[in-house]
Formats: structure tokens, C-alpha cells, sequence
């Protein structure tokens, strides 16, 4: 039988509102490395994780190495360097793959070496199905709906202050929470992350969506407008509070347009809000599929 990626970070979830109780989150984010090596082993006496560990590797974001013996010992990768946020992210990812994948291990010989996972992998879900579902285990489990549509209702808007207010609740990047919120708002938006003036990728609301709002980076480079935050000389707190954009900088109607500008992590991440729900569209097949399934499948 083929376990939801949903189902079994929920199963967790319940287990910790039970021990910890629903208002866990008040307290702290979930701790996904007590979580992992205490968890598995309790599920799996025989084969479970046993170290959690950071390395400094040059490309290297995160990994699930199995031992070489039977009954098999797991241990968890992470790039050292990672902020906590994205460090708990990886951390949850490759729990999905232990939690949803390990058997892969054994049965198919593309994963003798166990799971070796990209930037994109974990952060979007890009490249096989697989990572799909790990990135929609470590969502689910860091960042439940529940608790999360009673911080950000689905029908409130949310600016970059308040998406980083819950990603300090959940410890995890702020990028990381904002995708999460796009995933169940029913307002109209779009998360655009780009560097040196070039979207790299950009993620609709199903709302923005619907009415025909989205922008296309798989099949085509997409430049941001001399006007947009990210390139624009606007002050960086300007920025993250947000202006008004007219209509015919972003789409034929008026957004307003947020940025978080910052030198650290070398790029910069867009939020688009429009008002109100404008007319249905219906856009060609393709279009859908660039939007959507860029954030799933390898380029």
C-alpha cells in the first residue's frame, strides 16, 4: 500500500499534539533531530536513525545514508553551513524519504547509496517523484495546516512580517513558510525568487492561478520590471513594508508588491498581492503544467 506524504506526517503530528499538546507551537517548533532519532527508533527497534550530523561539502545540501549491514543503522546528512531554518527543513526531508522511501534501498539499485538531495530537491520538491513527497512530509510535519490557517487564516492577506512571524514559529526559512501559505490562501498571490534582475522561480496561489496570474520561469527566462523592488533602488524596510505597483509594471491590474532584499543569501523573494477576485481563466494546458509542475520535476 503506497503511504500519503500527508498522511503519515499527520499520524506524527497527532502523536505530538497528544504528548506535547495543540498548543505545542506556543512553545517551540517541532525539534525534527530529537524527532528523527527518537521516533524511528520506536517504530523500527531494528532499523532506524542513529546520528544526525552536519558536514561541509561544496554543493551538498542533504542526505539519508543507510549502513552497510542488515538489520540497517540510518544516519541523516546536512550541510553545517545551513541557517537553523533550512537546516530543520533538510532535516525533515530526509526523514520523508526514511519514513516513505527506505525499502527503495534494498528493492531498486539507483538507491544502494541512499538518498543525496539538491537545493531544489528539498526546498521545492524539484526532481523525482520522491522528492515531491519528502518535501510534502517535512511541510506537513514542520508546519501543520491547522495550526497554521489559525495564524494566517486562508482568507487574510499576509505580508512578508507576518509569513516571517510564522516562520519563527515553525523554525524553518522564510521562504519555506511562505510556500506553505500559498498552499491553502485563498487570496490572490504570487512568491517570485530572483537574483541579479532574473526570476529563478515563481509560485501562484491557486487563486492567482485561477484568474489567469502567474509567471512563466521553466521554458523561458523572465526579467524582472525595472520598476519591481528587487532591482529598483527602493530602501530595504521600503521594500518589506511594501508600495503599490500600477497597473502594467507586474499584469494589466494594480498589485502591491513586497520584497525582502538581502546580501547574505544572494537572492531576493517577491510577494505579489491583488485585490479582490477577478474573473476565472482558463489558461492552456502547458501554461498550467509550467506553473505548477516546475516546482516538481527536474529542469
Amino acid at each position: 500500500m503506497i503511504k500519503s506524504p500527508r498522511a503519515v506526517a499527520n499520524n506524527i503530528t497527532l502523536m505530538l499534539n497528544q504528548v506535547l499538546g495543540a498548543n505545542r507551537f506556543d512553545r517551540g517548533p517541532v525539534n525534527v533531530e530529537q524527532l528523527a532519532l527518537e521516533y524511528t527508533r520506536s517504530i523500527s527497534p531494528d532499523s532506524y536513525i542513529e546520528r544526525v550530523e552536519g558536514y561541509d561539502l561544496a554543493g551538498f545540501e542533504g542526505a539519508l545514508v543507510p549502513g552497510e549491514t542488515l538489520p540497517r543503522r540510518w544516519g541523516i546528512m546536512f550541510d553545517k553551513k545551513q541557517n537553523p531554518g533550512r537546516r530543520a527543513y533538510t532535516i525533515g526531508h530526509e526523514l520523508g524519504h526514511f519514513m516513505l522511501h527506505r525499502h527503495l534501498v534494498d528493492d531498486e539499485p539507483d538507491f544502494n547509496g541512499g538518498f543525496h538531495c539538491s537545493k531544489e530537491a528539498v526546498e521545492l520538491g524539484v526532481g523525482r517523484d520522491i522528492e515531491k513527497e519528502a518535501n510534502e512530509f517535512a511541510a506537513n510535519l514542520l508546519m501543520p495546516f491547522d495550526d497554521f490557517r489559525r495564524t494566517i487564516p486562508s482568507d487574510e492577506l499576509a505580508d512578508l512580517q507576518r509569513i516571517s512571524d510564522a516562520a519563527t514559529r515553525y523554525g524553518v526559512s522564510l521562504t519555506a513558510a511562505a510556500l506553505r501559505w500559498l498552499d491553502y490562501t485563498n487570496t490572490r498571490a504570487i512568491l517570485i525568487s530572483s537574483n541579479d534582475g532574473f526570476a529563478k522561480w515563481a509560485k501562484p496561489s491557486a487563486a492567482a492561478l485561477k484568474s489567469g496570474r502567474y509567471i512563466r520561469t521553466k521554458a523561458e527566462t523572465f526579467e524582472m520590471p525595472s520598476q519591481s523592488l528587487a532591482v529598483s533602488d527602493v530602501q530595504a524596510e521600503e521594500a518589506l513594508a511594501g508600495v503599490r505597483q500600477h497597473a502594467g509594471v507586474w499584469f494589466p491590474e494594480p498589485v502591491v508588491e513586497m520584497c525582502m532584499k538581502t546580501d547574505k543569501y544572494g537572492f531576493e523573494l517577491t510577494l505579489l498581492h491583488f485585490e479582490g477576485r477577478a474573473p476565472a481563466y482558463q489558461a492552456e494546458d502547458d501554461e498550467l503544467g509550467d506553473t505548477y509542475t516546475r516546482f516538481f520535476e527536474a529542469n
